[in-house]
């Protein structure tokens, strides 16, 4: 496995890569990985005959009382998941070397970067999209792979690549659960023992209006109830959101017969956790 920490490097790299006539797919993180970045590695290796992953905790990301200075990270562990996973390159830069001196040039998703997330993170989804185009402009993949679980940023990216139009064919990967349900997220680990075992209230109000729905139930407002009775008030769960929106616009619906998304976003404690369930048209 190459490592590179300039994007002058990377893009070395990735150019003399694309002229063998090699196909080449991307994997981004920020680190601290889990299984179910792993299987965005098996996805692309699969696919793809060489495979680049980046790791870059984007601070541009992070609204100024969230997380970044504390969000995990361990190089040395990850480096050596992604080299015995079968990573050709690895792209590590500083946030030096992606927002140099005098850096004024982000990507504006617009109103789609409003909505879910965008809404409670006000600037999150301009500071993804920025990441992500640089990443793309940098190591030119065929390919980018991409969790189910970030749905809101996976409906952000589609509409920039659109826009943009980069020649990149987003992969979406299901999302990777624990035994018990809980969608696997770098920050799982912030919880204590006791929010370790409420966190499963999200994946059960999902499955809740998801077994409502399959029961025949189109309402969206009677699938978002569904969701909303999991969370009464003055507990010490907090949620954020319970919404049934489309999943290309993430607007909400009103009926779901021909397909929606149904996102939930919760605090556990003092950590925020996010998940979803795509219920197909009829």
């Amino acid at each position: 496995m190459i490592l590179c920490t300039t994007p002058a490097e990377m893009q070395a790299a990735c150019r003399e890569l694309r002229a063998s006539g090699r196909s080449l797919g991307l994997v981004p993180t920020m680190g601290a990985l889990h299984q179910g970045h792993l299987s965005l590695v098996s996805a692309a290796i699969s696919e793809c005959d060489a495979v680049a992953a980046s790791i870059f905790v984007n601070p541009t990301q992070f609204g100024p009382n969230e997380d970044y200075a504390a969000y995990p990270r361990d190089f040395e562990s990850d480096r050596a998941k992604l080299e015995a996973a079968g990573i050709h390159l690895l792209f590590a830069p500083s946030a030096a070397e992606m927002y140099p001196p005098g850096n004024t040039t982000f990507v504006d998703p617009g109103d789609i970067g409003t909505r879910l997330d965008g809404a409670s993170r006000p600037g999150h989804f301009r500071g993804v999209a920025t990441i992500v185009a640089r990443l793309f402009h940098i190591i030119g993949p065929d390919r980018a792979y991409f969790g189910q679980k970030d749905a809101a940023q996976v409906a952000v990216l589609r509409h920039m690549v659109r826009d943009l139009n980069f020649p990149i064919d987003l992969r979406i990967c299901p999302i990777f659960r624990e035994p018990d349900g809980l969608a696997m997220s770098s920050r799982n680990r912030y919880l204590s023992a006791a929010e370790r075992k409420n966190a499963t209230i999200l994946i059960r109000a999902l499955r809740a209006a998801e077994d409502l729905a399959r029961s025949g139930e189109s309402s969206a407002e009677a699938l978002r109830n569904t969701m909303l009775a999991f969370f009464p008030p003055n507990t010490h769960i907090r949620l954020d959101y319970a919404a049934v929106v489309d999943p290309g616009t993430l607007l909400p619906l009103t009926d779901t017969a021909r397909g929606a998304l149904l996102a939930i976003a919760a605090w556990i404690g003092t950590t925020r956790l996010i998940d979803n369930i795509v219920i197909a048209a009829r």
